[in-house]
């Protein structure tokens, strides 16, 4: 973890911390200030490409930062661009994947008919950190006959566990930074 830390050092300095926010004691990793960087921008795309294994079909991007990872992803990828979605978004049928909240449920959707079953799909988000909704994801997918075998974040809060929790259900997930704490 800190050999690629040290690696990608010039993205990380690139992400602001903004404490306290959206409540005390969050140390809240604001990736808006890399996306207006273009080199840091195009570095962070090129970085994760590279360490895509193997060919994919498809990236799957989370609502909604996600679907800027998947989308600059997939061209030298030459994949498509799969959204998952909160449900109620989507026209036309879904298949959907509840998940636990602190307080509560939420759900994600996608099409019903979005790829044939056997797909290759990567999973891309910003950010993982307790894994909730990447692992809703990754369960979606696979009911609807995709196989994921890798997912990529920009950055990861490692203290969380969501990237062990993916990798404890079989997936590979890589992150190019990783930030201490919540």
């Amino acid at each position: 973890m800190s050999d690629t830390n040290e690696r990608n050092a010039d993205l990380k300095a690139l992400i602001r911390t903004i404490p306290d926010f959206p409540k005390p004691g969050i140390q809240f990793r604001d990736i808006t200030t890399l996306l207006l960087d273009p080199q840091g921008w195009a570095t962070a795309i090129e970085r994760m490409v590279a360490a895509v294994s193997g060919p994919v079909d498809l990236v799957a991007g989370i609502e909604a930062r996600g679907f800027l990872f998947a989308a600059a992803l997939a061209a030298p990828l030459k994949a498509g661009v799969l959204l998952i979605r909160k449900d109620g978004k989507l026209p036309g049928a879904t298949i959907a994947e509840d998940y636990a909240l602190e307080y509560g449920t939420d759900r994600i959707a996608i099409h019903a008919d979005a790829f044939a079953p056997g797909a290759r799909v990567l999973l891309v988000d910003d950010l993982i950190a307790t894994g909730g909704t990447a692992r809703a994801a990754v369960r979606l997918l696979h009911k609807a006959g995709a196989v994921v075998t890798q997912a990529q974040f920009l950055v990861d809060l490692p203290d969380l566990g969501g990237a062990d929790a993916l990798r404890t259900d079989g997936i590979e997930a890589t992150a190019l930074i990783h930030f201490p704490g919540h």
